[in-house]
């Protein structure tokens, strides 16, 4: 499928952003704040970049939408099981509150940045005013993160602003992709194994990290194979053809900030793109990995 100029535009922008919105999840700085809230350290490095701790992940990323339970969180997310975020967000808050993980998750990812960056990273200002005008104009419904994440204070520093409102678009991407494959009839168990596939990944080795059980993914591969969407230990292309046309559904939900930002959008692509570079240099974000959308 030739993709269209939107959405190799909206594809740059999420690859633009990823690493430097998504080091929030393996800062150093959120790690330590999360520890002084009572919470494990960062349990493995992935060529020392710090990964996640479950209990701390999944209450800090959902707090956005305030002291929600784990049924919660689990729909927001859309990817994980339930029965391991349920657990994990009730023990989560036994030993802190929403608006404290929260203000740690912003702090730590802030804080990450300027130890990277510096400062005032060349066209800080700039960034934040583009990426500003980018989230105003995305509607909220049906995108749970993104609303929480919209009904936050917007940070007067220039980069926290950036980051804030980085973290917006990040997330109504996701939420945007969630109804993008709801709306195609598949579970996550589905989606997973399928995005596994277009990924260029075996099936169930990212996905394995949902939290899924072999006999719910035996289901879901199942019905993917009685669906014509399957090819031996691959997509078929029939299969092919529906997981990009998940990915370009997902690319439509952000037209509305590509059109606000005219040439502003490859224009804060351009300013953030040395910063990832500079964040993964720095073992604040994976070195590669399948979110690198722009190459797709």
């Amino acid at each position: 499928m030739e993709l269209s100029d939107r959405s190799r535009l909206a594809r740059r922008l999420a690859s633009a952003l990823e690493p430097v919105v998504g080091q929030v999840y393996f800062s150093p700085e959120c790690h330590a704040g999360y520890v002084a809230l009572g919470f494990a350290p960062s349990p493995a490095d992935a060529h020392g970049v710090a990964l996640p701790d479950g209990p701390s992940y999944f209450a800090s990323r959902g707090s956005v939408m305030g002291q929600v339970p784990g049924e919660v969180i689990a729909a927001a997310f859309g990817v994980f099981s339930p029965a391991i975020v349920v657990p994990l967000v009730d023990e989560a808050w036994q030993r802190t509150d929403a608006e404290t993980i929260r203000d740690a998750r912003a702090e730590g990812a802030v804080g990450q940045l300027r130890r990277l960056l510096g400062d005032a990273p060349e066209g800080v200002e700039r960034a934040a005013e583009l990426l500003a005008t980018a989230a105003a104009v995305l509607p909220i419904a049906g995108r749970p993160l993104a609303a929480g994440i919209r009904s936050l204070d917007v940070p007067d520093d220039p980069l926290a602003a950036a980051w804030h409102h980085g973290d917006f678009l990040r997330e109504y991407r996701g939420d945007s992709h969630t109804a993008a494959w709801v709306s195609a009839g598949l579970t996550a168990t589905q989606i997973g194994l399928l995005t596994e596939l277009y990924w260029g990944l075996p099936m169930r080795s990212y996905s394995r990290s949902r939290g899924w059980t072999t006999e719910e993914f035996d289901a879901a591969e199942a019905a993917l194979r009685d669906r014509g969407l399957l090819d031996g230990a691959g997509l078929s292309d029939a299969g092919r053809e529906a997981r990009e046309a998940i990915e370009v559904a997902t690319d439509d939900q952000m037209t509305p900030a590509l059109e606000v930002l005219g040439d502003g959008a490859p224009e804060v692509c351009a300013i953030l793109e040395p910063w990832g570079v500079l964040v993964r240099k720095g073992l604040g974000y994976l070195s590669d990995g399948p979110h690198d959308l722009a190459a797709r």
